[in-house]
């Protein structure tokens, strides 16, 4: 048996509490002997096993001891609760840029933040539909980390991009181009995380997917351009002002928009744009309201969802787009 100070065996048996019990499964002081002794620890009567969880009280803890037929001691108060557990496992499996092999190593990580018994007795109630698009590039997690440091010293990096596609002979091929720019912030959007960037052969913004990255290097002697060379930001990059604009992260010009929709789309408009967006009443079925969005196809395909409930009155150059690609799936279809 190992003999070992007052300390650490007042750590061992803290997170035998942690491990093994809730309040429907407490441990008998005999319980906790018998685990420590497994572990090899030299045992210690009743009293020492009363005076340490006395001390573990004393400096914050919540262990509990219960009476009755489940009689004993458990950790009653945690970091995090089993809901939100449950809520973090649930995020984690349905986030489509984490690998699958990621995905079953941090399950596992945050099973552990609640009982044996606990995590066993987990059953996810939610339906998780991404598991086939799961991202299968396991430097993503360097890869952010990379781009973090680099945002923070303001210097460029540079990557080789993927890009998959299909030629003319019905074969997938993969494409691969190098890119060095200047990255500004990250974003996770539309269950994808984006670099906010500039290539450096261009005078705006861009954004990339990062599991689409590889091979990427901070570049330490070359500094970040001014972010109010190739953006309307002139101090800093606002990345929730940014974020709200893009429609599936498709770039473009800043603009604002008139729409006008159907009334039962109110509780959406406010959803999408805030809820301090303005709202006027056009008739009886519709109202109206101004918004500032990206001139993209990605705002263009967003608008066209909701079919004749909402409709565009300006810019002019905006319904025009709209106009156009209307026409143009008609067509297909004559």
């Amino acid at each position: 048996m190992e003999t070992i100070d007052v300390r650490g065996k007042t750590m061992l048996i803290y997170r035998i509490l942690e491990t093994y019990t809730d309040e429907e499964h407490p441990l008998t002081t005999t319980q906790i002997v018998d685990l420590l002794e497994k572990q090899g620890v030299s045992a210690c009567g009743r009293k020492a096993i009363y005076d340490v969880i006395a001390s573990l009280n004393n400096i914050g803890c919540d262990i509990v001891r219960s009476r009755g037929y489940r009689g004993g001691f458990f950790l009653a108060s945690r970091k995090f609760e089993l809901p939100e557990v449950m809520l973090l496992i649930d995020a984690v499996r349905s986030a489509g840029f984490i690998t699958p092999r990621k995905t079953n190593s941090l399950v596992e990580k945050l099973k552990s933040l609640v009982s044996i018994r606990q995590a066993k007795s987990m059953v996810s109630q939610v339906y998780v539909d991404s598991q086939t698009s799961k991202c299968d590039n396991e430097e993503i997690y360097i890869i952010i980390d990379q781009l973090h440091d680099a945002i923070m010293q303001k210097k460029k990096v540079t990557f080789t991009y993927t890009r998959r596609s299909i030629d003319v002979q019905n074969k997938k091929k993969i494409t691969e181009k190098l890119f060095v720019v200047s990255p500004y912030a990250l974003i996770w959007k539309d269950d994808h995380y984006y670099l906010v960037c500039n290539n450096e052969k261009y005078d705006n913004l861009m954004n990339l997917r990062i599991d689409r990255m590889k091979a990427l290097e901070v570049l330490e002697d070359s500094e970040i351009r001014p972010i109010s060379q190739v953006s309307s930001y002139c101090d800093h990059f606002d990345t929730q002002d940014y974020s709200s604009k893009m429609f599936n992260m498709f770039s473009g010009e800043d603009c604002e928009v008139k729409l006008r929709c159907s009334l039962k789309l109110q509780e959406e408009m406010m959803d999408r744009f805030g809820s301090s967006i303005p709202l006027s009443a056009a008739d009886s079925g519709h109202f109206e309201t101004l918004v500032h969005a990206t001139l993209s196809d990605g705002f263009i395909s967003w608008v066209m969802q909701y079919g004749a409930d909402v409709q565009v009155l300006s810019p002019q150059v905006l319904v025009d787009m709209i106009r156009e690609k209307a026409q143009a799936i008609a067509d297909i279809y004559k």
